[in-house]
């Protein structure tokens, strides 16, 4: 074979090796394609499933609805009755004569209930039932041996000093389990540490009307009712007002200022939605009120959806010549010369306030 022969059979042969490496990157190619496309549509039917079933997952009541529900839960080991929302019951078992036994509102994911009970509901619709175990470590804690000590006598009143009383000591709440001599063994855990808790329940309603809302929260809170409403009020706000952005650029662009330009602010009306509490004896007066009013209006606020609280008291109604008599009645103790200056120094005239008083008692 000559020289041009061999070097053609060899251009040849590279070629042909050419040819079979472009059509194996060719088929490399489309079968990384093919494998891309199954992966993106494998991923795109796990988003579609992914997304029914956060749908599944949002129909029925959700956290942050308001519900009324019924319960009743015992312990159970023995089937003692925990706590109930059922009068026949309470009546049977002869708990709470002082009590009212009401269904309850609770708002779901705020801890109004036990979180595995909240759980359960969640998903499910109004007049539907259901029973939930509640573990012992989520209901009133584990038992711990710890929290059984002995203490002197001298800390527990002499009236309590027996087996089954209940104690104060050092803010700790527990019960006497013995007394020997001078020294008494006292359990602080809780009476129901260790006992997992059966909860059995009914939705009976979820509560759309901000009022009615509005109410549950505070018997829940603080377990008065109270005279409230909603009103939307307009009120003047001093704003910054925000520069175009020439004067931004023109504010930028000014290098021989030293210092940032002055804000500037307008006068603008804005709406407050708020909730009005009457403040009644009852609740100015209430202890839990007292110590945590700030922290149960920001979570009214929360749970409401609101702007603000006003707590608003109202005085001087009613006052009529029973109050008008015990201001007299605080004047007794001057003379009827001082009664006298006292009036011609606040420029009242004796004898027109006689004749008003004399007017009114007719």
């Amino acid at each position: 074979m000559s020289n041009e022969e061999a070097d053609e059979a060899e251009t040849e042969a590279q070629a042909a090796e050419d040819v079979d490496e472009t059509e194996s990157e060719s088929t490399e190619e489309v079968e990384e394609t093919e494998t891309e496309a199954e992966a993106e549509e494998a991923e795109t039917e796990a988003d579609a499933e992914d997304a029914g079933e956060t749908e599944e997952e949002e129909t029925g009541l959700q956290r942050g609805d308001f519900v009324t529900i019924a319960y009743t839960a015992r312990t159970v080991e023995d089937g003692t009755l925990v706590d109930t929302t059922d009068p026949e019951v309470a009546e049977e078992e002869g708990v709470g004569e002082d009590q009212e036994f009401a269904p309850r509102t609770v708002v779901l994911g705020e801890g109004h209930v036990f979180g595995a009970v909240e759980d359960d509901i969640v998903g499910k619709e109004v007049g539907d039932e259901g029973t939930v175990t509640v573990g012992a470590a989520e209901a009133f804690g584990e038992f711990d041996q710890d929290e059984v000590r002995t203490v002197s006598v001298d800390r527990i009143p002499e009236d309590d000093r027996y087996p089954g009383a209940h104690v104060d000591i050092d803010g700790e709440h527990g019960h006497v389990e013995t007394v020997i001599g001078g020294r008494a063994r006292v359990d602080f855990n809780h009476p129901l540490a260790g006992e997992d808790v059966e909860y059995e329940y009914e939705i009976l309603d979820e509560v759309e009307d901000r009022e009615a809302k509005a109410q549950a929260l505070m018997d829940t809170f603080l377990d008065i009712d109270l005279e409230l409403w909603f009103e939307t009020d307009v009120e003047e706000e001093e704003q910054i007002v925000e520069p175009d952005e020439d004067e931004e650029a023109a504010d930028e662009g000014d290098e021989d200022e030293d210092e940032a330009p002055e804000p500037e602010y307008e006068t603008v009306e804005v709406e407050k939605e708020t909730l009005y509490i009457e403040a009644t004896p009852q609740l100015t007066m209430n202890q839990q009120w007292m110590m945590g009013k700030q922290q149960i209006a920001q979570q009214l606020v929360d749970q409401l959806g609101i702007d603000r609280v006003i707590v608003q008291e109202t005085l001087g109604e009613g006052m009529g010549m029973g109050g008008l008599g015990g201001m007299m009645g605080g004047m007794g103790g001057m003379g009827g010369g001082d009664i006298e200056d006292a009036l011609e120094d606040e420029d009242i005239d004796a004898d027109e306030l006689v004749e008003e008083l004399e007017g009114a008692g007719e």
